[in-house]
């Protein structure tokens, strides 16, 4: 009964891992090639679900991107050049990190810099809050006599 509940327990948690969608016929032989692709593939976005890599990817399109880099790897190209040519066919977006040059500077320098906004504002506006009240003093005979003119009318 233990070893069944161990099996079982075995069974569970193989299954709970998240399940890669690489068909057995798309592995390369050689390991090392293997390798670079997944790498590659978990950079890249699936242009159909957004929110996953094409090495997650169960849709058509990311097979076929799969296929691609392999394809790419095995003619000899290193992981900037496939990266760059799937890039130049469908696009930045299928980048899960855009490159940093153009106007993708402007992402990548914003966050940065609006942390440093927020940060000097709030050194200015903390700064601020200690400094001593002005010293009050009492109104002479003439001021409280403008001040009763003054709450009269």
């Amino acid at each position: 009964m233990r070893g069944v509940a161990s099996r079982a327990a075995l069974i569970l948690a193989l299954s709970l891992t998240p399940a890669l969608a690489v068909q057995p016929d798309e592995v390369l032989p050689d390991a090392a090639l293997e390798s670079r692709a997944r790498e590659i593939s978990q950079k890249l976005r699936c242009p159909v679900c957004q929110g996953e890599n094409i090495d997650e990817s169960n849709a058509p399109i990311s097979r076929d991107l799969r296929l691609y880099v392999r394809e790419r790897l095995v003619e000899g190209d290193s992981n900037d050049q496939v990266i760059d040519a799937v890039a130049d066919r469908f696009g930045e977006f299928v980048l899960f990190e855009p490159r940093q040059t153009g106007a993708n500077l402007i992402l990548w320098f914003a966050a940065p810099l609006m942390a440093l906004i927020a940060a000097l504002t709030a050194w200015g506006f903390l700064r601020g809050r200690n400094r001593p009240a002005p010293e009050v003093r009492a109104l002479d005979a003439a001021e409280r006599k403008r001040l009763d003119e003054i709450m009269r009318s």
